[in-house]
């Protein structure tokens, strides 16, 4: 039987392997080369590092992350070493567009200006992006797309350049993978040049990784008023952030922006299907049974003199509360890890239905195209 370390905090997990598989589950940050020495396989989450010296010596021919980052992996050490290794892409793409929306949403409305009105540029238009590019046009907004590797694949003119999207976007928002070296490095890639390329009425909204920014470059922009807000979902050094540019932020919370039920249960799903294959074991299309529904799955909205992006901002924050996670980080930052280790249950639109009292044809699409249920 196999012998599998797997993070404690993954969800869903407990109870899927054990069948097949020795499971020991430990703290993502206790688990180093020595408890990996009789280990098969290994799944992980961020906060596990994945390197040369906890690797070697060890009989791991299998890692996986129920994450779509890959960075904490040394992804070059286990291509020489015959170590599969895969991650969970797209798996908390629709609740990264669920996080986006709500801070669009209550910038909107606490900054009174109509979405339609304004242009978003999206920096990696790749799973997530594309979500979030999504929801940008079902609301009317202009959207400038930026992705050079998607660029050079495709037709270019449906792409723009980094310094047009700083110019000409009034809200810019990045989905880029942590590249550190390379032609689409994106380590510090909004740094003091580019920061200063926004307008003075921009917003900037980060939820892919923290070191994709110079942080004492838009603190700066903040706190000389060159830049309208931020909403900060990552931040260099986590769990250990910087406090001034959280009290700077409009919204502020602790890396849970993918952190819908959904989205965990996609990504435990996509890496538990993996290493079933790789062992060839006999559990096949695997996918948690006890995903808990939402509290109030219905939502009933009286849509008389409303406008369509008032109604949508009504269904969306019914699904997803974003100041509960600003306030939280805010109050304890210190629990900055506690906080993403025991997140609440969050479902996403597609577990929802909308009883729309009144309210537009067209709004009832652009609902429909979120993947809320519309009850006639």
């Amino acid at each position: 039987m196999i012998r599998i370390i797997a993070d404690n905090k993954i969800p869903f997990l407990r109870g899927a392997l054990e069948p097949y598989a020795e499971m020991v589950y430990l703290p993502g940050k206790e688990i180093n080369g020595d408890i990996l020495k009789d280990a098969d396989a290994l799944l992980i989450r961020t906060r596990t590092k994945c390197t040369e010296n906890n690797l070697k010596g060890t009989k791991v021919s299998f890692i996986g992350t129920a994450t779509i980052g890959f960075d904490h992996i040394d992804t070059q050490y286990c291509e020489k070493n015959n170590v599969k290794w895969t991650n969970a892409p797209g798996c908390n793409s629709s609740s990264v567009q669920q996080y986006i929306a709500a801070a669009l949403l209550k910038m909107s409305s606490e900054f009174r200006f109509n979405l339609k009105d304004k242009t978003i540029g999206i920096i990696g238009v790749g799973n997530v992006g594309s979500k979030v590019e999504k929801f940008a046009r079902t609301l009317g907004m202009n959207v400038l797309l930026n992705d050079p590797p998607r660029a050079r694949r495709e037709d270019e003119s449906n792409f723009h350049s980094l310094s047009t999207i700083l110019h000409q976007s009034d809200i810019v928002t990045t989905h880029v993978p942590l590249n550190t070296v390379g032609e689409d490095c994106t380590y510090q890639l909004l740094n003091d040049k580019n920061f200063k390329k926004m307008n003075k009425d921009a917003w900037f909204i980060n939820s892919s990784r923290g070191e994709i920014i110079k942080s004492s470059a838009l603190k700066q922009v903040l706190i000389s008023g060159k830049l309208s807000g931020a909403v900060l979902d990552v931040w260099e050094n986590e769990p250990d952030i910087d406090l001034e540019l959280m009290g700077k932020a409009f919204i502020a919370t602790p890396h849970i922006a993918g952190y819908s039920t959904d989205g965990k249960a996609n990504g435990t799903a996509m890496v538990v299907n993996s290493l079933c294959e790789h062992f060839n074991l006999s559990l096949k299309n695997w996918y948690p049974a006890n995903v808990p529904p939402p509290p109030s799955p219905e939502i009933s909205i009286e849509g008389k003199d409303k406008s369509d992006e008032e109604i949508i901002r009504e269904a969306v924050f019914h699904t997803y509360n974003i100041d509960s996670d600003d306030i939280k980080l805010r109050f304890s930052p210190s629990d900055f890890e506690k906080q993403r280790g025991d997140y609440p249950l969050r479902r996403e639109f597609t577990s929802y239905r909308i009883i729309l009292k009144g309210g537009s044809e067209g709004v009832r699409r652009m609902l429909k195209d979120l993947g809320f249920e519309i009850v006639v």
